[in-house]
């Protein structure tokens, strides 16, 4: 019996490409999309978030002498390719799905509405939420916990390349502590690097648990959706 009603997964560009470090994997988004609606099928209202790392990093390009402005819109389109790539695997999976932009692109996917997307929800079809807020100098981070406050979310999980939340970087130091649960206030205070602060105390300030758990294992969106203890807890 899944634990949360209504999940907003938010998954990195990076996850789509696979093996590669650029652009999609279908066999990668195949068998993430079988994963995804095999959740689905147990009645979990589902919304994801995906980012467009895979093809254009807004902060790297900045860095590179781009206007950073100019550079944030890139990497919103770069999600609306990721989430059109979603959908169609997805529906392939035999799951209904809509993508809602928060940039108007009427011919490529519907704009996004608040109340139509929880209608979506409530009928069983899966949202991918694209182009971020729309907003520059916000991520991709941030814009997953809005939409989570926005449709009244249980829960907001991120799915990453390690199993959850660690005193520092795993990839790095052989000695890195998992956390099973840390507080909204210390991931703050110790500057973890698991998402964006503004996302975090925006978690903080309206009470929205995280869970943070690794996407690579297979079976993990299920263990999570079940409220099996995975990853790392923020609350």
């Amino acid at each position: 019996m899944p634990k949360y009603q209504r999940i907003v997964l938010k998954l990195s560009g990076e996850v789509l490409a696979g093996g590669s470090s650029f652009g999609i994997d279908p066999a990668r988004v195949k068998s993430l999309s079988e994963e995804i609606a095999e959740v689905a099928s147990t009645g979990v209202q589902i919304g994801l978030v995906v980012g467009g790392g895979n093809f254009f990093r807004g902060v790297a390009a900045a860095a590179m002498n781009m206007d950073r402005v100019a550079a944030d819109h890139m990497g919103m389109l770069a999600t609306v390719i990721n989430a059109l790539a979603l959908q169609d695997a997805l529906e392939k999976a035999g799951v209904p799905t809509r993508v809602m932009t928060a940039i108007q692109i009427q011919q490529v996917a519907e704009p996004y509405i608040r109340r139509r997307a929880i209608r979506h929800l409530e009928k069983g079809r899966i949202v991918v939420f694209a182009a971020g807020t729309s907003n520059p100098y916000f991520s991709t981070d941030t814009a997953a916990t809005l939409r989570a406050l926005e449709i009244h979310a249980d829960v907001i999980a991120k799915g990453t390349r390690v199993d959850g939340v660690y005193d520092k970087d795993p990839l790095r130091h052989s000695d890195a502590v998992l956390y099973a649960e840390v507080s909204y206030q210390d991931v703050l205070a110790k500057a973890l690097k698991v998402l964006d602060a503004s996302a975090v105390a925006m978690c903080r300030d309206n009470q929205l648990p995280l869970v943070v758990f690794n996407l690579n294992v297979f079976g993990n969106i299920m263990r999570m959706s079940k409220g099996e203890p995975i990853g790392t807890l923020i609350h």
